[in-house]
């Protein structure tokens, strides 16, 4: 077997970030493609059960893998806050600019970063509160209260970081005792079973379009997390975490040419002073090789 030489592992790691960043941009766009044609709540449902395709190779480990009533609770929960972060997503998709979503999204592994310091008693060193507030005034940059109008889809979209920043400390957890894929294959169960009564309530039959979009959306949902993955084994998040800026420069080129979208200046500001703010904190935690702590990731885990 060949393995990688270290000098290669860094360029494999941005490499697998970069494709994951781009996928994750085409699935940002398959589904504000879907524009009016489809309540946010029904695409979000039907989004999960096209995705629950991809668990059939893992359906065997799933099956065999024993569950103590408080990891089907922490799953339970998990499912429930992950839903209403999804929910809150594709609403934020139909009311603001596809660069704006990208950019507050990356206020996902600050919450994570608090919310390690809160609930999981790590440390927050002073470095790590500076790069906050830093990641603080990106927020502020880009909203920019006062001077323009702050919409109900920005609200949703904080709450989205806010909520998936949760699901992602439940999952720290629950990869203590348990497989990660087994993490993630319940959380698609459970986020599934938790849409189902606010899908149901919205539910108007769907086009063929907008079943093919949203199987698209799964797919490269997955494949977006399947290169995450192969990036985060090839090389510390420190080193694939500035990739992920391109992210913010493909969604405003996708929005510009293809969504009609102006391109403010003030959202690519605060958006890389966000991630700026997450780079930082994942480098000084890498040189000061802390790997206990939650290292912040940025994706969209949808």
């Amino acid at each position: 077997m060949t393995t990688l030489t270290a000098p290669a592992r860094p360029v494999a790691g941005m490499f697998w970030m970069f494709s994951a960043g781009l996928s994750f941009v085409v699935m940002t766009a398959l589904v504000k493609s879907l524009g009016s044609s489809m309540d946010p709540i029904e695409a979000a449902f039907l989004r999960f059960v096209f995705g629950l395709v991809f668990l059939l190779p893992a359906l065997r480990l799933i099956v065999s893998t024993p569950l103590s009533r408080r990891h089907l609770t922490l799953f339970g929960i998990r499912g429930i806050v992950h839903a209403v972060s999804v929910m809150l997503w594709f609403y934020s998709m139909t009311q603001i600019p596809l660069a704006e979503v990208t950019a507050m999204n990356y206020m996902t592994p600050v919450y994570v970063t608090l919310g390690a310091a809160l609930f999981l008693g790590e440390p927050l060193a002073f470095r790590r509160i500076a790069a906050i507030g830093v990641a603080l005034i990106g927020v502020a940059i880009i909203l920019r209260p006062g001077f323009r109008e702050v919409s109900p889809g920005h609200i949703a979209m904080l709450m989205t970081s806010l909520t998936l920043g949760a699901s992602y400390l439940l999952a720290k957890r629950l990869v203590q005792d348990l497989p990660p894929s087994v993490v993630v294959a319940h959380m698609s169960i459970w986020v599934t079973l938790a849409l189902i009564p606010f899908a149901v309530a919205v539910w108007t039959p769907p086009s063929l379009y907008d079943l093919g979009v949203l199987f698209l959306v799964a797919s490269f949902a997955t494949l977006g997390h399947y290169f995450m993955t192969l990036a985060l084994q090839a090389a510390p998040v420190a080193v694939t975490q500035p990739v992920t800026f391109l992210q913010l420069i493909w969604a405003t080129l996708m929005g510009a040419l293809v969504f009609h979208e102006s391109v403010d200046i003030w959202v690519v500001a605060g958006g890389t002073l966000i991630l700026s703010a997450v780079s930082f904190i994942a480098w000084r935690e890498a040189v000061l090789n802390r790997s206990s702590l939650t290292t912040p990731s940025i994706a969209p885990k949808l």
